[in-house]
């Protein structure tokens, strides 16, 4: 047992629960107060456990103060907003449950599910808008809900964009060197088809991974739930008033919650794991055939003029036809970032150009070279 890695957690945990009740003490909003507070008494039930197991190796030690630095911290927050406490706060937790984890499975033991819901809460609070602290609000992180249909359209124009680009430098690069037709087409397909399947393997794999996952973790909770119903629901309530509900209404809410065993992991999947049940990260052959189309449709633009036309004649349908495209791709990011069309569909037209001009100039290098 390594008694100085024992002595720096204990340190850990009287912070961050010196932290906890810090913020708390100068919350205006009462339910976030008690929660606060709740974690802050936990933080402190894990100090003297920690204590107690130092105590059996060292029988002088004490339970430490809050160290300089969280004060200093504190300090700071008081100046600049408490932002990047809560964010540490949610970095600390964060490590707390990946060390939990991994001492676990070095051990044998097994999940319960348990190791992370302290994260989960202070996220919840991170996100709360009606966290109002002295020194400024506090930074809300990025939900993790997107809208499917904003997850759609993110999907098209990136994977659009990816063959466009690619093929486009790919067939500049080619012609740059001035090989034929026949060499052109073929190198663009060929192209075409290692960038489509790529595309759609790495999405399959993203999507199958990511539901493996969220199907682990229903799985962890519901023998979490099985196990202890009792802490798992006093978990509910705490994430309910982390959310803005107050004690009472977080409370009804958890009992309803738990009524039957099948309402309560619904409950639980939607609140701690934010998981949607029904679709479960989605159906990774439809992501991976959907970025295949879609990679391919940007892809064949650049490709398709030397299917019908020949030399300098194809280059330059290629390139009015890939600006056009870039163009449209442009246009098409300002329904996510809301910028003008013509920026946007400038400045990709530029990207798209200077790339295809990069390797055009690199092919036609080689091709002297080659030519000599």
């Amino acid at each position: 047992m390594d008694l100085k890695k024992l002595k720096e957690q204990l340190q850990i945990e009287v912070d961050t629960a010196f932290l906890y009740e810090s913020i708390a003490a100068i919350q205006e909003d009462e339910n976030l107060t008690k929660v606060l507070q709740s974690l802050a008494l936990i933080e402190k039930g894990h100090a003297k456990h920690m204590l107690d197991k130092i105590l059996t190796f060292d029988s002088k030690c004490k339970m430490p103060l809050p160290s300089s630095k969280a004060k200093f911290q504190l300090k700071l927050g008081k100046l600049f907003g408490y932002s990047s406490i809560i964010s540490s706060l949610s970095n600390v937790e964060k490590q707390f449950a990946i060390n939990t984890l991994k001492n676990k499975i070095e051990k044998g033991e097994k999940l319960t599910g348990f190791e992370h819901n302290h994260l989960n809460i202070i996220e919840a609070i991170n996100n709360n808008s009606a966290l109002n602290v002295s020194g400024g609000l506090l930074s809300k992180f990025e939900s993790r809900h997107k809208s499917v249909g904003g997850n759609a359209l993110r999907a098209a124009v990136l994977g659009s964009n990816d063959g466009l680009v690619s093929n486009m430098s790919l067939v500049m690069g080619v012609a740059g060197a001035a090989v034929s037709n026949g060499t052109i087409l073929l190198t663009g397909i060929a192209g075409l088809l290692a960038g489509a399947i790529s595309m759609a393997l790495g999405e399959w794999l993203s999507v199958q991974s990511s539901r493996e996952l969220n199907l682990r973790q229903i799985e962890l909770e519901t023998e979490e739930l099985e196990a202890s119903p009792e802490e798992e629901k006093k978990e509910l309530v705490l994430l309910y008033q982390a959310k803005g509900m107050d004690a009472v209404e977080a409370q009804k809410l958890a009992d309803k919650a738990f009524e039957s065993p099948q309402t309560a992991i619904d409950a639980i999947i939607a609140e701690e794991l934010g998981i949607d049940k029904e679709e479960l990260g989605g159906s990774a052959w439809e992501a991976a055939i959907a970025s295949f189309i879609l990679f391919s449709i940007g892809a064949i633009i650049p490709l398709y003029p030397f299917m019908i036309l020949d030399g300098k004649n194809a280059i330059l349908l290629s390139i009015v036809s890939s600006v056009v495209g870039l163009f449209g791709i442009g246009a098409a990011i300002t329904l996510l970032t809301g910028k003008s069309i013509l920026f946007s569909g400038f400045r990709q037209v530029a990207f798209g150009l200077a790339a295809a001009a990069i390797t055009y100039g690199i092919g036609s290098l080689i091709g002297v070279s080659l030519a000599a």
